[in-house]
C-alpha cells in the first residue's frame, strides 16, 4: 500500500506526524529512529523571543493521560534557526509551530519561516490553554482567530498554513469556518482540554499554574467527535490528534475524515512510538484490504 498523503500542496510520505511540544526539535529523538521515515515532524512551539515557560511543577499524571502547563518554553526563533535547524536532517519533513501574543507577531514569525527551505509548512497555535496571553484566547473567538490567520497568510509566502484548533469552545465548527474563510490551508485538532489536579494532603494544586492541558487516551473520544464535526463543516484537509497510541487509533481518525494524524503524549511513554506506527499502520491497513487512503478516508457509516 502506498501511504502517501496529499494535503493540498503538502505531500507526506505517510499520515504519521509527531505533535508539537511532544517531540522537541526532533534532535532528541534521532537515537530512536530515522526522522525521514515519519510523515512529518511538528516542531516545538516557537516564538519571536525565548520563553522560560511556567514555574514547576508543570506536569501531572492523570488516569489515561497527563496534564501539562509547560507554558511554551522555547529558545526563540533566532536560536532555533542557528542552533537547532541546521542539525535536523534535510530529508525530514518539518512543520514549524508558531506562537505569539498578537496577530502582528504571528505575521512576523511567518515572514521569517517563509524563507526557510527546510520548513515545509506552518502550524499556527491559537489554542494553547496554559499561557496567560494569546494562546487559547485567539482560538475561542472567531474574529480573533480570523485576524491571526489573515496576518500569517499575508506573510507566509508559499508555505501551507495549518491552524491548530482548541477543544475548549462551545462549537469548534464556528472557529474552523472562521479560520478557513481567513485563508487557512488546513486545520489540526484537537489541542489539549483544560483541566486541573489537586493534592488532598498538601491541599495544593499539582500544577504551579493550577490549570493545564489534558492529553492522552482519555481525550480520544472527544477528539474523534470534533474531527468528525469539522470534516463535515469545511472543505480543507484536517489533521486529527488526541490520544493516539496505536495503528487502530490512526485508522479511526482517518475513517472519520482526517487526512493525517499527530501523535503526542505517547511519545513520552515510548520514544520510538511514532516510528513504529508508520509500519504498524501499513500492516493493519493492508490486512483490512485498504488499497489507498483516498478510498478509506471519511467512509464512516452513519
Amino acid at each position: 500500500m502506498d501511504q502517501t498523503v496529499k494535503l493540498g500542496s503538502l505531500t507526506l510520505a505517510n499520515p504519521i506526524i509527531t505533535a508539537s511540544g511532544t517531540f522537541g526539535y526532533g534532535l532528541e529523538f534521532m537515537r530512536y529512529g530515522d526522522l525521514s521515515k515519519l510523515g512529518g515532524l511538528c516542531l516545538k512551539g516557537i516564538s519571536l523571543a525565548p520563553r522560560t515557560g511556567n514555574p514547576m511543577p508543570r506536569i501531572a499524571e492523570t488516569p489515561c493521560g497527563m496534564l501539562n502547563a509547560i507554558g511554551l518554553q522555547n529558545v526563540g526563533v533566532e536560536k532555533f534557526l542557528t542552533e537547532k535547524l541546521p542539525y535536523i536532517p534535510a530529508d525530514a519533513t518539518l512543520i514549524a509551530n508558531l506562537y505569539a501574543q498578537t496577530p502582528e507577531d504571528f505575521g512576523e514569525l511567518a515572514a521569517i519561516f517563509a524563507h526557510e527551505d527546510k520548513i515545509a509548512a506552518l502550524e499556527v497555535n491559537i489554542s494553547c490553554p496554559n499561557v496567560r496571553e494569546g494562546g487559547v484566547q485567539f482560538g475561542q473567538d472567531p474574529h480573533m482567530a480570523a485576524g491571526v490567520v489573515s496576518a500569517v497568510k499575508k506573510r507566509a509566502g508559499a508555505k501551507p498554513v495549518i491552524v491548530k484548533l482548541s477543544p475548549n469552545v462551545t462549537d469548534v465548527r464556528v472557529i474552523a469556518r472562521a479560520a478557513v474563510d481567513a485563508g487557512a490551508d488546513m486545520l489540526s485538532l484537537i489541542n489539549t482540554i483544560s483541566g486541573m489536579a489537586v493534592d488532598i494532603r498538601t491541599r495544593k494544586s499539582r500544577l504551579a499554574n493550577v490549570v493545564g492541558g489534558l492529553s492522552g487516551p482519555a481525550i480520544k473520544p472527544v477528539a474523534l467527535r470534533m474531527v468528525h464535526q469539522v470534516v463535515q463543516a469545511v472543505n480543507v484537509p484536517v489533521i486529527g490528534m488526541g490520544g493516539i497510541v496505536s495503528a487502530e487509533d490512526v485508522l479511526e481518525f482517518i475513517l472519520v475524515g482526517a487526512h493525517a494524524v499527530q501523535v503526542g503524549t505517547y511519545n513520552f511513554m515510548r520514544p520510538d512510538n511514532a516510528f513504529r506506527l508508520v509500519d504498524e499502520v501499513q500492516t493493519l491497513a493492508e490486512s483490512l484490504g485498504i488499497g489507498s487512503w483516498d478510498e478509506y478516508r471519511g467512509t464512516l457509516k452513519v
